[in-house]
């Protein structure tokens, strides 16, 4: 499976944060999984992708010219896709990518949840998303979007479309038994082999 992990470039984070990203490629890569980040050596992006290559697993970045042109491209990824701008970056991680997790982060890090979150809601993709929040930075957001939804501005589904975790494990085991429960059973394989 080709799991996008968004997570943080942020240099002025806590350790504890880059410990989190490393603990994710490390489980990534164990349980033969393969990364698709935003393709960058800083903070917790280069964290989880070096991890995860360390553990032998395949990784994907996709970064956009403009962050190339400043030297921060994560030249070790198994592969480098270039892009024009943030938006192309964005639409090519989507297609590669059979699943979502988010970890704690910035406003870029919100922009890629919400989108992910809003298509699926929408029923525009069926992939699955899972945030990981070992200590409650997203708690208040949480909070928000449910008072949205009390207050009739999100779909009733909204909270369908998304899985919490708190733990490392507990991120991988949702994401896993989501994608399981989509794929087809092998009773639906034979009915559509058989006809």
């Amino acid at each position: 499976m080709f799991i996008c992990v968004f997570l943080a470039s942020s240099q002025r984070i806590d350790h504890r944060y880059l410990e989190l990203a490393e603990q994710v490629g490390t489980e990534l890569a164990r349980r033969g999984h393969a990364l698709v980040s935003g393709g960058a050596t800083v903070s917790c992006m280069g964290a989880v992708a070096r991890a995860a290559r360390a553990g032998g697993a395949h990784t994907v970045g996709v970064i956009p010219q403009a962050l190339v042109d400043i030297e921060i491209a994560d030249e070790e990824s198994g592969e480098l896709v270039v892009t024009t701008d943030m938006r192309e970056r964005k639409g090519v991680m989507d297609a590669r990518s059979d699943a979502f997790l988010v970890l704690p982060g910035g406003i870029g890090t919100l922009e890629e949840l919400f989108e992910i979150w809003t298509s699926r809601t929408l029923g525009l993709h069926d992939k699955p998303l899972v945030l990981l929040d070992p200590w409650g930075l997203y708690a208040p957001l949480r909070e928000l979007v449910r008072n949205m939804q009390e207050e009739g501005f999100t779909r009733p589904n909204v909270f369908d479309a998304i899985s919490w975790a708190t733990t490392v494990e507990e991120a991988f085991e949702l994401l896993e038994k989501t994608t399981r429960h989509l794929e087809p059973s092998p009773e639906e394989l034979g009915e559509a082999t058989a006809g």
